[in-house]
């Protein structure tokens, strides 16, 4: 991209004692952009976040957020960010409505008709107290508090935990509406639907490596192909060595990026018995690394 990084790590690297919890992360993410973190428990994805906010300090590595340093500026990107951890901890003797617009005033903002908005559009009544409830009640008055802020990025960890599909489809499309008025958005999830339908590009976290960066846009054009054919083909339908594999069930397997005009005249020159194409997806890539997604 021509236009400077929003957020930038080099060899980011964390250790607790002889732990390793991020291992020499180097990421861009670029303004406007929807950028998604994934790996299981334990790959690091917390971690980095922590950092990215000034809650620790790294090891080693650098790391910055619209040019500040997380923590020896870690104001100054406070003041940039607004944020959802995963485990939710909120002033539980107020309500939702007196949450939202202390932590609004914090930032010296007035709440506005998007506060209300929100609550709409989420189902919510924000003048119940917080202890009245429930675990997914209190999600959405969370994720309020970090979409009316005016700031330039957005960090969400696990942000669907505890809603509803109706509501999960809610929250992504309040995502894309904050990212069609400019603002950057780190989206930490398991659940790689949601990724892969949101997200301009993903990061794979393995035990705190860095394993694959993906576009989720070259993703789109992937398809997994499966045939039925006497013998393996010599050449691909772009006339590349063919490097499908054969399987004990007699069919052939192999992953196809391109023109599906070029994909169906090439398989119409093999006599082909039986076909079946599938998107790629993000679920082979990570299972690649991380194994059978349940």
């Amino acid at each position: 991209m021509n236009v400077p990084p929003i957020l930038s790590t080099k060899l980011l690297t964390k250790n607790y004692g002889k732990t390793c919890a991020l291992d020499r992360l180097s990421l861009d993410i670029y303004p406007g952009e929807i950028f998604g973190l994934l790996g299981p428990n334990g790959s690091g994805k917390s971690t980095a976040i922590r950092l990215m906010l000034g809650f620790h300090r790294a090891s080693s590595g650098s790391l910055e957020i619209a040019g500040f340093d997380p923590w020896r500026q870690s104001v100054e990107v406070r003041r940039r960010v607004a944020y959802l951890p995963g485990e939710l901890r909120l002033y539980e003797n107020l309500t939702g409505r007196k949450l939202v617009h202390f932590l609004l005033q914090l930032r010296q903002e007035k709440p506005d008709d998007r506060v209300e908005k929100l609550a709409k559009q989420f189902g919510i009544d924000l003048d119940i107290p917080l202890t009245e409830m429930s675990s997914g009640m209190k999600r959405k008055v969370a994720l309020i508090t970090v979409l009316t802020p005016q700031v330039p990025i957005i960090i969400l960890d696990e942000p669907t935990n505890a809603l509803d599909p109706v509501m999960r489809d809610e929250l992504l499309n309040q995502l894309r509406l904050a990212q069609s008025e400019g603002k950057t958005i780190l989206f930490s999830s398991h659940i790689l639907s949601e990724v892969e339908s949101i997200c301009d590009r993903v990061g794979i976290l393995r035990r705190g490596k860095l394993v694959h960066l993906q576009s989720i846009a070259e993703l789109r054009e992937g398809r997994k192909i499966e045939i039925d054919l006497p013998q393996l083909p010599q050449t691909g339908p772009d006339h590349l060595p063919f490097t499908g594999k054969r399987f004990p069930d007699g069919k052939i397997h192999f992953n196809f990026y391109g023109h599906a005009d070029q994909l169906v005249a090439w398989l119409n020159q093999l006599g082909v018995l039986d076909v079946r194409i599938e998107p790629l997806g993000l679920i082979g890539i990570y299972q690649r690394f991380h194994g059978t997604v349940e």
